[in-house]
């Protein structure tokens, strides 16, 4: 019997919006996908990278991720606020994994359904009703799929039918051949020949296409690739666990403990297992803390510059315990393509009055204005040093940089605020090869090494503010009869 105030017809209505809200959830999970931060940069370098990576840890949503931008391609029907590539017309995609069975049960169930339950095909990311007739099944392999076609619609108009086309690394590369397809997905790593036949069947149709993959292969050539390879034409993303936002903190510890040691960077953070070529080897937890909330005033702080000649523009904020001789990583920001003006801005909002390293590139001059560019964030108000960075017994060597950051870390007399996330990216991945430091995102850690040379010129000034006008001086102490901050 109905409750009082309603009648049989609203119940009816309610009942069937109930059903139709259950059968939307079953059928179209696509609408269901929201994507956590590094899911999202990952999709949208699509808009211009040819060839893109996400890197991240088991469980950390990579095949999810790429079973959404698959479906969304297949369909085109992209989500409103879409940044990454969109194709305005049917595409022909190929769907490559390790091996028939494996495909079969991650790849084919994330877009379609558990494998060989009828009820539940259409209850993957591909929406049911998209789906022009039951995909074609491949040979060798039970209730694995060959080819399906989806139904592709162009600002919301149908405009004709996608094809995707199930393959395997164990087919070999001539099996690769001979096709040209508009973008391709694959999931965990792909031998360096197999992937280069893929790629090169993009080149027609002018594709593109992305792998996702936990790096347990340590540093192979697909890995270098992306991680050393300089390209405008590819981008790799790293996704952590920490970074799963699915995964509760508790949750994490316990999935980190359960993995092997050796495993543990690779299966957690996404971080290929360099061996001998990484360069810090401290666990993170032994130098990641809680952000700071309290600095004591006898703390002195210094900011440390990476310029960016040729690559992104890093500043990291440092402040030093002297008495526990304790440096701590407070801050810090990497911007690419920006100008001194904006990122003196930034720095100001955060420490107006805080002393300023730079490295000798510093001298360089500037191409427009011909001044040196130190002197040109000098003109943006910060407190630049008068001089490029040295350590105490004079030069400016890398190698006793890195030698004094890691003695610190093993030390426990090094530590990084937990939230500076883009510096963990670049600790995890700093790595050598044939014995030389890869020179490549390493921008906070460079800015963090400048800091460090120069800590002994750290101040006791009050952070954030913008000044105007001179910043205000402390008293010369006795017996120093210049200001090195001066710039004079």
């Amino acid at each position: 019997m109905a409750s009082p105030g309603w009648n049989v017809t609203d119940l009816d209505k309610t009942l069937e919006a109930l059903r139709l809200a259950a059968e939307r959830k079953r059928f179209r999970k696509i609408d269901f996908f929201y994507p956590y931060p590094k899911q999202q940069e990952h999709m949208d370098a699509g808009c211009w990278a040819r060839e893109r990576l996400l890197m991240a840890g088991n469980q950390n949503g990579k095949t999810y991720c790429g079973g959404a931008e698959a479906t969304y391609h297949l369909t085109g029907q992209y989500p409103e606020d879409w940044m990454g590539r969109r194709f305005d017309h049917p595409i022909r995609m190929w769907v490559v994994g390790e091996t028939g069975t494996v495909t079969r049960d991650v790849q084919q169930k994330y877009l379609c359904g558990t494998p060989g339950v009828e009820a539940d095909f259409g209850t993957g990311l591909i929406p049911k009703e998209l789906f022009v007739e039951k995909p074609s099944l491949s040979r060798g392999v039970t209730d694995a799929f060959d080819t399906m076609q989806v139904k592709h619609f162009t600002n919301g108009v149908y405009d004709g039918t996608s094809t995707a086309i199930f393959k395997t690394y164990e087919q070999g590369r001539t099996k690769m051949q001979g096709d040209s397809i508009d973008f391709f997905w694959c999931d965990e790593e792909p031998p360096e020949d197999i992937y280069a036949e893929i790629l090169t069947r993009t080149v027609a149709t002018k594709g593109s296409g992305m792998i996702t993959f936990t790096p347990l292969k340590g540093m192979s050539n697909v890995v270098m690739r992306f991680i050393d390879g300089q390209s405008p034409d590819r981008h790799v993303t790293i996704m952590t666990i920490d970074d799963a936002l699915h995964i509760s903190k508790e949750e994490r510890d316990k999935i980190i403990a359960g993995y092997l040691p050796h495993e543990r960077e690779a299966r957690a953070r996404g971080v290929p297992m360099l061996g001998s070529g990484r360069i810090f080897t401290t666990p993170e937890d032994a130098i990641s803390e809680p952000d700071l909330t309290y600095l004591p005033p006898h703390w002195v702080k210094l900011w440390g510059l990476d310029f960016g000649i040729g690559h992104p523009f890093a500043a990291v904020l440092m402040v030093w315990d002297k008495d526990n001789d304790v440096v701590h990583v407070i801050n810090g920001f990497r911007i690419a393509d920006g100008l001194p003006i904006t990122h003196a801005y930034r720095m100001r909002q955060i420490g107006a009055a805080v002393p300023v390293a730079w490295p000798q590139d510093g001298t360089q001059r500037d191409k427009g204005s011909g001044d040196q560019l130190a002197s040109l964030y000098k003109k943006q108000g910060l407190a630049m040093m008068a001089d490029h960075a040295t350590w105490p017994e004079g030069g400016n060597s890398t190698e006793a940089g890195i030698m004094e950051m890691r003695e610190r870390m093993e030390t426990g007399r090094f530590k990084v605020a937990a939230s500076l996330s883009e510096w963990f990216e670049e600790y995890r991945m700093y790595h050598r090869k044939d014995g030389m430091i890869v020179k490549l995102k390493d921008d906070l850690l460079s800015a963090t090494r400048i800091a460090l040379m120069m800590k002994r010129y750290g101040r006791q000034v009050a952070l954030g503010g913008i000044f105007s006008g001179k910043h205000h001086r402390r008293a010369i102490a006795k017996g120093i009869d210049f200001d090195p901050f001066s710039g004079q």
